[in-house]
């Protein structure tokens, strides 16, 4: 067994209205910066955590302004309104966009300049400002992760910004936040979350911590996606999706992703495809991809998605399995159902080579194989 290390330095909290324990959490004479999105207003989630700091005396400044797949300038826009309130700490309220945009804002407001200095692995220098995540969706596990991905438009390339010293000081867990999902959110952030743990899984950087973690996430999420996307009122479904999710970030967090990763990006940064659509549709490409490298593990994932229906006879069978989840999801079936085109591909295949997930990959690959891959999954 190889040498390995890991820690959870965060605070979590989880169950069915824990959200109320934000009060507990913050100091009455601090300022906040709550930042989330227009639609989790509309819908009035950003209202039940207004509530509670308006109801516990805690002062806050509200910055709406992310959008899926953030911007740099959403980011210097969102330090620019921590800066101007005299903040001393952020709530992030939303799905990943929030959450990615707090950790970017927590960094530039700490050490200044430009989120760019920071791309890549541990260019932060040193601890930022304290963030409590609190995820509506079940599926980035961004409240556990040290990374934050962020859409340079300039060059088309959602880059990532990768230190422990961004992952957010608490995190809340509340599965009602989830229950009210439109159900191809749900779908999306679902599978979303099960490619973390079976990616992390895969990884050659795994670990028994992080099998550990990958293993309860896919046994939860496999067991319940389907409920949950069917029934968002299902409470057990929702508690296991969250509950899920994050185990599936805190893997992810120490064994790091793969091609289905890497590859996704580029395709929601020059397609404005959402991120969990773009991983669901490359799974089975990608699965199959590695299928060559298998030592047993694909069967382990195999009978977590399926719930032991079947027997499982080969890498095949896992390869047909997560098409048919796709399938049941109602999540598109080729990239060119989304507005992918050929003309990308060469661009992508080199975005995507780049990125340090594809060393993590339990197959090794080129911009030529991605290339490949991604004409396979049109």
């Amino acid at each position: 067994m190889k040498n390995y290390s890991f820690k959870i330095p965060q605070n979590i909290e989880f169950g069915l209205g824990s959200l109320h324990k934000l009060a507990e959490i913050l100091d009455k004479s601090e300022h906040v910066l709550l930042i989330s999105d227009k639609g989790l207003a509309a819908i009035g989630v950003v209202k039940m955590v207004e509530d509670i700091l308006g109801h516990s005396g805690i002062g806050y400044t509200k910055f709406l302004d992310v959008k899926p797949n953030p911007t740099i300038d959403i980011v210097t826009a969102a330090t620019e309104a921590f800066k101007n309130c005299g903040a001393t700490s952020i709530i992030a309220l939303g799905g990943g966009s929030p959450i990615d945009v707090a950790k970017a804002t927590g960094v530039l407001a700490t050490y200044a300049g430009k989120i760019t200095d920071y791309e890549g692995n541990h260019k932060v220098p040193g601890p930022i400002v304290p963030i409590i995540a609190i995820p509506t969706t079940a599926g980035t596990g961004s409240e556990v992760t040290a990374s934050a991905v962020i859409t340079d438009e300039a060059r088309n390339y959602k880059m990532t910004v990768f230190s422990y010293e961004m992952l957010p000081k608490y995190a809340i867990l509340d599965p009602k936040l989830i229950m009210s999902a439109p159900s191809h959110i749900a779908a999306a952030c679902g599978v979303d979350a099960l490619i973390h743990a079976m990616e992390a899984y895969l990884s050659v950087n795994a670990t028994p911590f992080s099998d550990a973690m990958a293993e309860k996430a896919m046994e939860m999420i496999g067991r319940s996606i389907r409920r949950f996307v069917a029934n968002r009122e299902d409470v057990e479904a929702a508690c296991d999706m969250m509950a899920g999710s994050n185990f599936a970030g805190i893997a992810f967090a120490w064994a790091r992703l793969g091609c289905i990763h890497a590859m996704s990006h580029p395709v929601s940064a020059y397609f404005n495809v959402p991120h969990g659509v773009a991983n669901a549709i490359l799974m089975p490409t990608v699965m199959s991809y590695n299928a060559l490298t298998d030592n047993g593990r694909y069967e382990k994932i195999y009978n977590y998605i399926c719930k032991g229906k079947a027997n499982y006879t080969s890498a095949v069978d896992l390869v047909y399995e997560v098409e048919y989840l796709n399938e049941d999801l109602g999540i598109p079936q080729s990239l060119s159902e989304v507005g992918v085109t050929e003309d990308k591909i060469v661009a992508m295949a080199e975005d995507a080579a780049k990125s340090a997930n594809t060393l993590a990959n339990p197959r090794q690959t080129t911009a030529s194989d991605i290339a490949e891959l991604y004409r396979k999954a049109l």
